[in-house]
């Protein structure tokens, strides 16, 4: 009897959790309820659904947090989220199209809500803003919602984005007006600040970290506005605490410099993924992973599982800014790209890049054998041309003694060669480690298939709007 009895239990436990599954499958998904766990995990931080919350994401570390107000009115973080997907570049979204996902600050008020979303849920993160529309930047509907593929929006999985969203929810309802998100292109440490001085961001990024560095001092929003095409925190105004903060992250940032951190930009194939998700890729395949990050949303896969094989390109940069050289790096992680700019033959690095020689000419006179023989595709030269002008070149025959053709013919390796070196003397440093590649960090990519691998429909025209809210 008491056997029979567990299994009534049983059976009527898998029925309500099989009924509540298909409850915020459809309709009735923005009811989507905060888990018990995260309930949990509120009351021991001394928080309640109720307070008020703040977003940020970061791309490099691809992770997204949500902090929570507690009771002493400071914010505190309540979870990290491993992001499932982001697509571009580190850096703002410039204009429609460009597959760059916003970075600066957003508010999220509650008609940005969408529980109709063709990927599980999602909010409009409010692109673009006032700082946007000042720069006259376009674009619109860019959004944070489920299914693991983006096209400029900030993808998580849909158990992520249901618990995110009911977050958002609650504290709507409770009277926050507007959510603030801040979208940063990395954690801004001065590790970072440092490998990044030299990138063309680096203003608005330093920009940007006046906000957060406010934030992390007071554990309060910042006021945010915008004068002279500038973000402007607080009227102008800020605590002696943040300047002494921005003091020392300045002296860090100069120390680092000091000690040889290389200034670096990074290019990704098309953004990134945080890797627990690229573990469970590489080793399941696209097809399981999107089962299981994207069994709300409409099935569109993965997208562009071939970028996301491969961690970014990591350009070095010299003093000026310009390009000296160019590695592969496992992964975004500091050790990850510090390890390959190590690695790089410091031989191969110093040499700039060339472009291909043409063959070369079964008659070649003996100033030719002076010039390097570079084969088709070889990006470096031989040593011998660096000498060429100073090397004693033997005298050349009589011009009697060979035919007229032949000596004409005998000078064209000659000016193929000059021309060459000199149209390449400004060409940045390329490692031979490095694949070849595409190098836009712009222009969007076409849609591509890797090894049999699904690529994502968001990457056909008008399919990243898909998720914008429907009118209430």
């Amino acid at each position: 009897m008491a056997i029979k009895q567990l299994a009534l239990v049983a059976f009527v436990a898998l029925t309500l959790a099989a009924c509540e599954e298909e409850r915020y499958r459809g309709s009735a998904r923005h009811n989507i309820p905060i888990p018990t766990a995260t309930y949990a995990l509120m009351s021991e931080k001394g928080m309640s659904k109720d307070q008020p919350i703040l977003i940020r994401s970061y791309k490099k570390e691809s992770e997204l947090e949500v902090w929570k107000r507690k009771a002493d009115g400071q914010y505190a973080l309540l979870k990290t989220f491993p992001m499932c997907r982001w697509s571009g570049q580190l850096g703002p979204k410039v204009r429609e199209g460009d597959r760059m996902a916003p970075e600066g600050f957003y508010a999220i008020a509650p008609q940005q809500m969408n529980p109709n979303s063709s990927y599980y849920v999602s909010f409009n993160m409010g692109y673009p803003n006032a700082y946007d529309r000042a720069h006259g930047r376009t674009g619109a509907h860019l959004m944070v919602h489920g299914a693991c593929s983006s096209a400029g929006c900030y993808s998580m999985t849909d158990d992520q984005i249901g618990e995110i969203y009911a977050l958002v929810r609650e504290a709507q309802n409770a009277g926050q007006r507007a959510v603030q998100m801040q979208a940063l292109p990395f954690r801004m440490t001065p590790e970072n600040l440092a490998k990044h001085r030299l990138d063309p961001n680096i203003a608005f990024w330093k920009n940007l970290k006046e906000g957060t560095d406010y934030f992390e001092v007071t554990r309060d929003e910042p006021a945010v506005s915008v004068a002279g095409g500038r973000y402007v925190f607080n009227g102008g105004s800020a605590p002696a605490a943040v300047a002494v903060k921005r003091q020392q992250d300045e002296v860090q940032v100069a120390s680092l410099v000091a000690k040889g951190t290389p200034a670096i930009k990074l290019i990704y194939d098309d953004g990134d993924q945080h890797s627990s998700f690229k573990q469970t890729l590489l080793s399941g395949g696209s097809d399981a992973l999107n089962r299981s990050a994207s069994w709300g949303s409409r099935d569109v896969g993965v997208s562009r599982v071939d970028a996301l094989s491969v961690g970014p390109r990591v350009v070095v940069l010299d003093d000026s800014g310009k390009a000296k050289a160019t590695v592969r790096a496992a992964s975004a992680d500091n050790d990850a790209v510090l390890a390959a700019i190590a690695a790089a033959p410091a031989e191969e690095a110093a040499k700039p890049e060339q472009k291909p020689a043409a063959a070369p000419r079964p008659a070649a006179a003996p100033a030719a054998a002076q010039l390097a023989k570079v084969a088709p595709g070889n990006a470096l030269q031989a040593p011998v041309l660096a000498s060429a002008a100073s090397t004693p070149v033997a005298p050349a025959a009589p011009a009697e003694e060979k035919p007229l053709l032949q000596r004409a013919l005998s000078f064209m390796p000659v000016f193929g060669g000059g021309s060459s070196a000199t149209a390449d003397q400004g060409s940045a440093p390329i490692a031979s480690v490095v694949p070849a590649t595409p190098t836009s960090t712009s222009a969007p990519l076409p849609p591509r298939r890797a090894n049999g691998l699904k690529t994502s429909s968001l990457d056909q025209s008008m399919a990243g709007y898909a998720s914008q809210p429907t009118t209430r």
